[in-house]
């Protein structure tokens, strides 16, 4: 097994409301789940974990999928599911059937599977998805069916084949790249063939099929280019001479955008070049705010930072307190600023239990909880040690009670240090993956 043939998906956020999989492939993968397993309590017992969160990253390679599930008290399980790989047959047979219509491959590249390829390579002998009792659980809890964690994970694994279906390529033996290179070899010597056929002299002709297939191969993509040594410098627009354009044209703020463009087509071109870019998830696009942020973090022109802040509807304030927040973590710090949400009882309990287990050597600040927010709370002689988690409003919880120090709990699950400053809540630091680490920046004494 080389270093291709395993991905790491990040664990998924909660799930609630919302159904597991939209694609029939995902479909028919919780199809071998539901009717293979012998007990059906264990797997709507599982449907509820994988929503509410309780799945870690999952870990895929050929023949078998690995997560950490943990139960609703925090009990991480290790948790397996294993899948038949195919032979070497079977691949030769697959790949057979996907190289010889150019329309299957292009789907496959689109992230889809055609129903067309499935039926043709079961007719083959190859059955692509698996079928009941294919899912072979394995966990440390003791079950030796399919118990919550293994469904749980079947579940979230849905989610993640709805989006790449190269993940159940890969669970059946082979990685992306190295199949798209198969693929790609297959339909070439195919088409090269059909070339030499169209070629050759012969009385007989050929099929019109086979000539008109071969006009329409294209021939393998050239090398992506090299990354240059530093973003291009656009053109300057100071030409000293007056502008002929429109009056409000502000030509500095177009240079400083051309700029910003070029550095982000230069940011973007690294990260697509470096090792392992086609198996790291998407990101998803910014919004107009993010990128308005984005851009007055990289801004030194007062006038241009101006300008984006009055784009998004801020004063000059509340930009500087959003680009603040940008620079210790991005579109995910700007979330933490300004997301005020409300956990569900699994995130809630688990918060809990993080911040049990991060002080417990009992030395714990005294915290008040308001929604996925915890202030810094005065201990009076009646205050208990330890994080207290009782509702409160954001003025009891901070103003009221002279609190200084604030954890906030983001929708990743990481925790991030908010201090309060001249009477607003400033953030403090980057996050971190539990609560005492992330309480540890607001020990030292801002700058």
């Amino acid at each position: 097994m080389t270093e291709n043939d395993e991905r790491t998906f990040p664990a998924l956020p909660p799930a609630p409301g919302r159904g597991f999989a939209h694609t029939w492939w995902g479909r028919s993968w919780l199809s071998a789940l539901e009717d293979g397993a012998l007990d059906g309590q264990q797997v709507k017992a599982g449907r509820r974990y994988a929503r509410s969160g309780a799945v870690g990253a999952v870990s895929v390679r050929p023949g078998g999928l690995t997560a950490v599930v943990r139960d609703r008290d925090g009990t991480g399980h290790r948790t397996d599911v294993l899948v038949q790989e195919f032979t070497e047959a079977e691949w030769d047979r697959l790949l057979g059937l996907a190289a010889a219509e150019s329309g299957y491959i292009a789907a496959l590249l689109d992230r889809e599977v055609p129903a067309e390829l499935a039926q043709e390579a079961t007719a083959a002998g190859v059955e692509l998805l698996p079928g009941m009792g294919d899912l072979d659980p394995r966990c440390d809890c003791g079950e030796w069916d399919h118990c919550p964690h293994t469904a749980a994970l079947c579940y979230q694994v849905a989610r993640l084949l709805d989006r790449d279906p190269f993940v159940l390529l890969l669970l059946r033996g082979r990685g992306e790249r190295e199949l798209v290179a198969q693929l790609e070899a297959r339909s070439t010597a195919e088409a090269r063939e059909a070339r030499e056929a169209v070629q050759a002299p012969s009385d007989a002709g050929v099929p019109a099929a086979d000539a008109f297939a071969a006009a329409r191969t294209l021939p393998p993509l050239p090398p992506p280019p090299g990354l240059p040594e530093a973003p291009g410098q656009p053109p300057t627009l100071d030409t000293g001479t007056e502008p002929e354009c429109e009056p409000e044209l502000d030509v500095d703020a177009v240079e400083f955008l051309a700029q910003a463009a070029a550095d982000e087509a230069f940011r973007l071109l690294a990260l697509a070049l470096a090792p392992g870019h086609a198996d790291r998830a998407p990101t998803a696009p910014l919004t107009v705010a993010e990128d308005a942020v984005r851009l007055t973090a990289e801004a030194s022109d007062f006038r241009v930072r101006s300008r984006l802040a009055a784009a998004t509807g801020w004063d000059r304030a509340a930009m500087d307190l959003a680009v603040r927040a940008w620079g210790f973590g991005g579109p995910a710090a700007l979330a933490a600023l300004e997301d005020d949400w409300a956990p569900d009882r699994a995130t809630l309990a688990r918060a809990r239990a993080a911040l049990a287990a991060a002080w417990a050597d009992g030395r714990a600040p005294v915290l008040r909880r308001i929604r996925a927010r915890w202030s810094e709370a005065p201990e009076g002689p009646d205050a208990s040690r330890g994080p207290q988690t009782s509702e409160a409003s954001e003025a009891s919880a901070s103003q009221a009670s002279g609190a200084e120090r604030q954890l906030r709990l983001g929708r990743e699950g990481r925790w991030w240090p908010y201090r309060r400053e001249a009477g607003r809540w400033f953030p403090a630091g980057p996050s971190a993956p539990d609560p005492a680490s992330a309480w540890a920046a607001l020990d030292t004494p801002p700058a």
